[in-house]
């Protein structure tokens, strides 16, 4: 395997203070933002606060850039749109706080009728979403994600121990709620495409959380004179260097996603990239340190069988 480090030796555990008070201030900002998504006062997709969905199909292609400045023209600016060019399809997606009775849909047909007339167009989708529909998905997004740290705790418990679980829980719901905090404090508009980046998230940060775990039970095993503190350093710093290559692959694809990727892509892609980075720190700064923390940490906490 490539080594980009080489063998290591960092206090990972004599700065483990330090990284809790800044993953208390990530995880602050995280619940902050939970908090503002449940009163509806977050940057919320359409699938969250309610809105219009609209396809169109075009004889002609139409550019992203003319067909948004004819929207703003309309008083539609806040439309999001994205193409597909093979089919010279459009879609629209609109925000909005008006009743389905007002026909957002309707009034979109009308400014693209009127302002390419020369370009004929079918209507192939229009989907209007309610408050309360809405509302219904923030809270089936919210089950999704407390399944999946409940089976987190159970396979790690299973596989470990249960301190490992929820250690191991614990750090993945630090890498949601800092990934979440970040998109609230950057304006960053939540979709059902942000929740299946966080659910995606929440199993690549266990995976990396696992490895570190397998290699603190095999030096468990292997050291037992050894301190839990020395036991845990060590296997961090052994697996370091895998942990940075895995991240630093999946960093080089998400990168160019979130760049060229499209409207659509690109914040799917930016919760993925920022996830990748808190989950490789946190799988080093966050999980492998809570297991010092638990009763009992000096020379009782974990099993050396």
């Amino acid at each position: 395997m490539l080594e980009i480090l080489g063998k290591t030796n960092f206090d990972f555990m004599g700065k483990r203070y330090m990284a809790f008070i800044f993953s208390g201030i990530m995880v602050v900002l995280g619940i902050v933002a939970v908090v503002q998504i449940s009163r509806g006062a977050a940057n919320l997709g359409i699938d969250f606060s309610g809105g219009t969905a609209v396809q169109l199909k075009f004889d002609q292609a139409v550019r992203i850039d003319e067909a948004r400045k004819i929207l703003e023209a309309n008083g539609l600016g806040n439309a999001e749109l994205q193409e597909f060019g093979q089919e010279n399809k459009l879609l629209i997606r609109l925000k909005t706080s008006t009743t389905i009775e007002e026909k957002v849909a309707d009034r979109v047909v009308a400014i693209f009728t009127k302002e390419l007339a020369s370009n004929h167009f079918v209507v192939d989708s229009s989907t209007e979403i309610g408050p309360t529909i809405g509302q219904k998905l923030q809270q089936d997004a919210l089950i999704a994600i407390v399944i999946s740290f409940i089976g987190i705790i159970l396979y790690v418990a299973a596989r470990f121990e249960l301190r490992f679980g929820i250690a191991a829980a614990l750090a993945t719901f630090h890498d949601v709620l800092a990934v979440l905090g970040a998109f609230y404090i950057l304006d960053k508009e939540i979709t059902l495409l942000v929740v299946t980046a966080l659910l995606t998230l929440a199993g690549y940060s266990m995976t990396d959380t696992v490895v570190v775990f397998d290699r603190i039970r095999e030096n468990l095993r292997m050291r037992r004179r050894e301190s839990e503190e020395t036991i845990i350093n060590n296997a961090v710093n052994q697996v370091l260097s895998r942990t940075i290559v895995t991240s630093l692959t999946v960093v080089l694809v998400l990168i160019p996603l979130a760049v060229a990727g499209g409207e659509v892509l690109h914040d799917f892609s930016l919760a993925l990239l920022w996830g990748v980075i808190f989950g490789t720190y946190s799988s080093v700064f966050v999980a492998s340190p809570l297991l010092l923390l638990w009763p009992g940490a000096a020379g009782k906490m974990l099993k050396r069988a």
